[in-house]
């Protein structure tokens, strides 16, 4: 069974001028996200900032985001690390703390052969008792975790479910869809390619696009799986060149603007990232006012 079937969203967070996470703000982020249907929570994953998290903080944003979700959608922890037994250590806290499912990102800067990945994933999910979805995000981690890689891990580790994936290349989803029988649980990890992804059989999306915009994002993924494919794609097309102007800077710079422009509390980056550029942010706040994005009273 899916850990979740729609769209989850990839949350910030949201920290003070003196660099604390702000928890309170996130409980009321995470509010209004199950409010306007998301149907899932994914914590500390690139969009969070966890590169720049110490461990207790990581932690204890996972509990939060448990304790605030209150079992209305699943929680999916992000506890991957370019070192396993870290990877291992923040997986079973998050397994302590409540989690519905950990998502494992592949080792970053290290990398490993794809022999010494399928180690890395097997000891990672053997750890925990709950659901693992794998992350492949070749262009953050310097290396493409293949299709046959993929399928072995789904195949031979009962708790690897599935994979966020974040390329672009069609084919290679298909490929992985093909070696995996179709019993694999993919997600979108791009929302540009939402609906390409949904066309050959993934459960949803992980996007930074719900951030602002949860609701609608929920809606593209639903239309589809409901069949109503024309408005699926109405949506898809309304909201691309803001998807694009989201990645104007890198994640998640332009969405923490976003989120300010919208009315949330400002939420301040830790280094290396900066405040967004004047030029691009005047540039995504005149695609966000085209689009219409609901503004809110936090």
């Amino acid at each position: 069974m899916a850990v979740f079937t729609g769209a989850g969203v990839a949350i910030v967070t949201p920290m003070k001028e003196n660099g604390e996470v702000d928890f309170e703000t996130l409980g009321k982020m995470i509010d209004y996200q199950v409010e306007n249907g998301t149907d899932a929570i994914i914590v500390c994953g690139s969009t969070g900032e966890a590169s720049t998290l110490s461990h207790e903080e990581h932690i204890e944003c996972i509990r939060q985001a448990v304790v605030f979700t209150k079992k209305r959608v699943p929680v999916i922890a992000g506890t991957g690390s370019n070192s396993t037994e870290t990877a291992i250590y923040l997986s079973k806290e998050a397994d302590k703390a409540g989690a519905d499912a950990i998502l494992v990102v592949s080792p970053y800067y290290n990398k490993g052969t794809q022999k010494g990945i399928v180690t890395h994933f097997t000891k990672v999910a053997q750890s925990v008792d709950i659901p693992m979805l794998l992350y492949n995000i070749p262009g953050r981690t310097g290396v493409n975790v293949q299709p046959k890689t993929i399928a072995e891990l789904v195949h031979n580790v009962d708790n690897i479910l599935g994979v966020k994936s974040s390329v672009s290349d069609i084919s290679q989803v298909v490929e992985t869809m093909d070696l995996c029988n179709g019993d694999i649980d993919i997600y979108s990890g791009d929302d540009a390619v939402t609906l390409p992804y949904l066309s050959v059989g993934a459960k949803g999306v992980i996007s930074v696009l719900s951030n602002i915009a949860p609701r609608e994002t929920h809606d593209m993924v639903m239309k589809f799986l409901n069949g109503d494919t024309k408005g699926s794609l109405e949506l898809q097309l309304k909201y691309h060149k803001l998807i694009h102007d989201l990645f104007l800077e890198v994640n998640p710079i332009p969405v923490k603007e976003a989120l300010e422009i919208c009315g949330w509390p400002k939420s301040y980056l830790r280094l290396p990232l900066t405040k967004m550029e004047t030029e691009n942010a005047l540039i995504l706040a005149k695609e966000m006012e085209r689009v219409a994005i609901k503004k809110v009273n936090a």
